[in-house]
């Protein structure tokens, strides 16, 4: 149970931080660009949606089908907007679900207000570098890393 306390919560040293980013070739340069992309795409959809009204008096509300739609345009004009500064991102099918899965469990489908709101500090505490990290952090860090490398084409 110790070690998985550690894992979670513990900060790691910064000498540990650093091996751990060179051992995964982390770049410095493509975590300020990935830090962009999660946030214009966050952005755009947090702006744009408009399923989280109180629906109550008419009983409507948004469908799983429009939630995807938004999604996949959200995604696309990201991509779109990316693609205007020469920055090509081609996401295979599974890297794709990363986010939706991701973005469903935390914004279209959740019904706490508060978790939705904490999604820009969630990104914000993602990418700073500067921050005490623990093993978990580091790890979730570097998924969403690797995620959009592997998408990348320069």
């Amino acid at each position: 149970m110790d070690q998985f306390f550690n894992w979670l919560s513990k900060p790691m040293n910064p000498e540990d931080i650093q091996a751990w980013y060179d051992a995964n070739n982390i770049i410095p340069e493509f975590v300020e660009l990935f830090e962009d992309f999660c946030f214009s795409f966050y952005y755009l959809v947090s702006s744009t949606y408009l399923g989280h009204t109180d629906n109550n008096a008419t009983k409507i509300g948004v469908t799983h089908e429009d939630k995807l739609n938004h999604f996949k345009w959200c995604w696309e004009t990201t991509l779109s907007n990316f693609k205007k500064e020469n920055l090509k991102f081609e996401f295979s099918t599974s890297d794709y679900q990363y986010f939706e899965s991701f973005y469903f469990e935390v914004f279209y489908d959740q019904p706490d207000e508060g978790v939705r709101n904490a999604m820009e500090d969630f990104f914000i505490q993602l990418f700073n570098r500067k921050r005490a990290m623990s093993k978990s952090d580091l790890e979730m860090f570097t998924d969403v890393y690797k995620t959009l490398e592997r998408s990348l084409t320069i």
